[in-house]
C-alpha cells in the first residue's frame, strides 16, 4: 500500500497536476451505494470531480440521480448521460433564462431545481412560462448551514403552499443540506441529524395533512449520508466519497473510502538547508483550508514556512533535495483542487495513460 500513488512515467507528466485512479474511484462507488443502502436512494455530487468519465462510471454502477452547483455542472452531467439532474444552487437574474434554455437542449432529462424566497420563485415562473416549460422545484430549507434556504416554520409553509400553485413551476419536496454537522462520533452525529432535520419532518406533516403533496425529500452531505437508515424515502447526497481526501476522516471518522485523487508535485528550489519550494501554489491545491493543505506521501514536513500563487515553501527532515524531485500529496479538500487544474491524469496499472479534461470547472459550457 505505501506506494499504489506512485506512477512509473512520472518524468513524462508536468507538474503540477491531479492523478486519478478510476479502480479506486470504483470501490469507492460501490462502498457509497452500500452506505445509502439502495443505489435508488443516491443522488452523488458531481461538483468534486466534474468529470463526464466519472458521470458514466456512476451510470455504470446503477446511479441514475445527480446533484450539481453550477449550470455548467449539470450540462455536463445531462450531456454525459444522467437522466435526473439536480442544481442545488438558487437560480437569480440572467441564470434563470441559461437553465430554462438547458432544460429544453436535453429533454431526455429530468432537471430540477430549489426554491427559497418568494421573489425568485415568481421570477423562476416567469422565466419557465416563458419557454415553454415545467420544472421540479425544491423547497429548499436551512437546517443550520446558514448558507441558502429558508428555515422549516411558517414562511416555508407559505413559499411551498405557493410552489404548488405556481405556473411553470411543480412542487417536488424538499431539499436540505447539512453540510454543517460534523462531529467525532457516531453517535453524536446521528443525534445532530436528527436534531437538524426534526423541524423539517413536522413541516412535511403538516403540509401533507392540509393536502399539499411533498413527494420527496434531499437530504445530507458526506458525513451524514448513511445516518437516514429511519427513513428509506429520503435520498441522499455525497460527493467527497467519489475520490476522498484528508479533510473527510475528521468530519466522519466511521466512514471508509479510498484516496482516488493525488497531486504530483516537484521541488522547483532549495532556499536553504531542509527547505524546499515545491510548484503547489494556490492555483494547484485549495487554499481555503488550514496548514496543512496537502499531506504528503514521500516527505516528512516539519512546517509550512510560506504559500503563495504558485510557490509551497516547506520545511522537511531532508536536505538532500535537487530540484526536480517528484513528491506525491493529498489535498485536505480535493473538491476546490478539481476546479484549479484544466486536466486530470488517469493512472492505470502504475502508468499515467490519458489526460482528462475537467470539463465543468468552467462557468460556462454552451448555455
Amino acid at each position: 500500500m505505501s506506494d499504489w500513488f506512485r506512477i512509473a512515467n512520472e518524468a513524462d507528466i508536468a507538474s503540477p497536476t491531479i492523478l486519478l485512479y478510476p479502480d479506486r474511484i470504483q470501490e469507492n462507488l460501490r462502498r457509497m451505494i452500500e452506505g445509502a443502502g439502495n443505489v435508488d436512494r443516491l443522488r452523488p455530487h458531481v461538483k468534486t470531480h466534474k468529470l463526464p468519465q466519472v458521470v458514466r462510471m456512476k451510470l455504470d454502477a446503477g446511479i441514475r440521480k445527480f446533484k450539481t452547483s453550477t449550470i455548467a455542472e449539470a450540462e455536463m452531467t445531462a450531456e454525459a448521460g444522467g437522466e435526473d439532474v439536480l442544481l442545488a444552487f438558487p437560480l437569480v437574474g440572467p441564470n434563470i433564462g441559461r437553465f430554462a434554455k438547458l432544460v429544453k437542449a436535453f429533454p431526455k432529462t429530468r432537471f430540477s431545481a430549489i426554491v427559497d424566497h418568494p421573489v425568485t420563485l415568481r421570477a423562476m415562473s416567469a422565466g419557465f412560462v416563458a419557454e415553454g416549460i415545467d420544472v421540479d422545484v425544491y423547497l429548499d430549507l436551512n437546517v443550520g448551514m446558514e448558507r441558502t434556504g429558508i428555515l422549516p416554520g411558517p414562511e416555508a409553509e407559505s413559499l411551498y403552499r405557493e410552489m404548488c400553485s405556481t405556473p411553470g413551476v411543480r412542487a417536488a419536496g424538499f431539499h436540505a443540506y447539512d453540510g454543517q454537522l460534523i462531529n467525532q462520533t457516531v453517535e453524536g452525529l446521528q443525534a445532530d441529524v436528527e436534531t437538524a432535520f426534526a423541524p423539517v419532518w413536522e413541516l412535511r406533516d403538516r403540509l401533507t395533512k392540509s393536502g399539499h403533496a411533498v413527494p420527496k425529500v434531499i437530504a445530507s452531505g458526506t458525513p451524514t449520508f448513511p445516518r437516514f437508515g429511519d427513513h428509506p424515502d429520503v435520498e441522499v447526497g455525497a460527493g467527497t466519497t467519489v475520490l476522498w481526501d484528508t479533510g473527510q476522516p475528521a468530519a466522519c471518522p466511521d466512514l471508509d473510502f479510498l484516496n482516488a485523487a493525488v497531486l504530483l508535485t516537484r521541488v522547483v528550489s532549495t532556499p536553504r538547508p531542509n527547505r524546499i519550494c515545491v510548484d503547489l501554489g494556490h492555483k494547484a491545491v485549495s487554499s481555503e483550508m488550514p496548514h496543512p493543505r496537502a499531506t504528503f506521501f514521500n516527505v516528512e514536513v516539519t512546517k509550512v514556512i510560506r504559500h503563495s500563487e504558485e510557490h509551497l515553501v516547506l520545511e522537511t527532515t531532508r536536505s538532500d533535495w535537487t530540484p526536480g524531485d517528484v513528491l506525491y500529496a493529498l489535498p485536505t479538500h480535493i473538491c476546490p483542487t478539481m476546479a484549479l487544474h484544466q486536466e486530470a491524469w488517469v493512472v492505470r496499472v502504475g502508468r499515467a495513460v490519458e489526460a482528462w479534461p475537467i470539463a465543468s470547472r468552467a462557468r460556462r459550457m454552451t448555455y
